[in-house]
């Protein structure tokens, strides 16, 4: 039976995951091409020093980089803390100040899996507006079957945000291949299933002609219509450029931004009530 959970199959896993030959690999890492193929048949066991250069070749993310190490019998070099942690307060202000630092306009922070886990206060004050406004035109009193702290669940479902979305048809299609991108690009089993039910959950989505416009926009926005109210906003994402902490390489900042002036207004007047 394959052992997936040793270091010649993640070694090899991640090489033809990136789509390297072994020799591409080994130029990349400064290494020759026998001693690699002695690295992913098992005839050489690598040393700290030779893992974290093949991780640095291939782009490995950092827990996954973990795994490789744990894979070769080492420890796992770097640490996962919470985000409430004594060792992830400066990372924690630094996410505070620039939430804040964005208001009256909405920016949140998410983790791997899309979990909101901060926002400002523009963005909790929209959400909650949103939300109500979903339990409101609820109809059929049912319950609401997805995670309103998820944006992507928040965003994607049928009983979620798109309902007040009035160009749904053009923005689903940028979402779904926003989506499929990230979790094809993902080795992690568990973030690839995740992003793909929500793909599902979403339903039939018409791709139709994303280039059917003669003048492309620089930005596509999400267009809300919310009673007589009507905004037009585009997000920017961030992260960070040096992470050391795995859930500091997985979070992400979105931050969102109005497309006009009536939606800039908008958000002025939202936190001033």
């Amino acid at each position: 039976m394959l052992d997936t959970k040793n270091f010649t199959y993640q070694c090899r896993k991640w090489r033809q995951f990136r789509k390297l030959s072994q020799l591409e690999l080994a130029l990349r890492a400064d290494i020759s091409q026998r001693h690699l193929s002695y690295l992913e048949t098992g005839k050489s066991h690598p040393s700290r020093e030779m893992i974290a250069r093949l991780c640095e070749a291939m782009d490995i993310p950092l827990r996954e980089q973990n795994r490789l190490f744990e894979a070769a019998g080492y420890k796992a070099l770097f640490q996962e803390s919470a985000i409430d942690s004594v060792d992830m307060k400066p990372v924690s202000l630094a996410l505070e100040s620039m939430l804040n630092h964005h208001d009256p306009f909405p920016a949140v922070v998410v983790d791997r899996m899309w979990n909101i886990v901060q926002q400002n206060r523009s963005a909790q004050t929209l959400f909650t507006m949103l939300s109500e406004l979903v339990t409101s035109q609820d109809h059929e009193g049912k319950h609401i079957s997805f995670d309103p702290k998820n944006l992507i669940a928040l965003t994607m479902h049928p009983d979620g945000l798109r309902r007040f979305m009035s160009n749904w048809n053009k923005t689903a299609p940028l979402f779904k291949n926003r989506l499929k991108r990230e979790a094809m690009s993902s080795p992690d089993p568990q973030v690839h299933d995740y992003l793909m039910q929500h793909i599902e959950a979403a339903g039939p989505i018409d791709e139709g002609d994303l280039f059917q416009h003669d003048s492309l926009m620089p930005v596509i926005p999400v267009e809300l219509q919310m009673g007589d109210t009507h905004l037009s906003i585009f997000s920017v994402i961030s992260t960070f450029g040096t992470p050391q902490d795995v859930t500091t390489d997985e979070l992400r900042i979105e931050a969102f931004y109005p497309m006009n002036e009536a939606t800039k207004l908008f958000f002025h007047k939202l936190l001033e009530n």
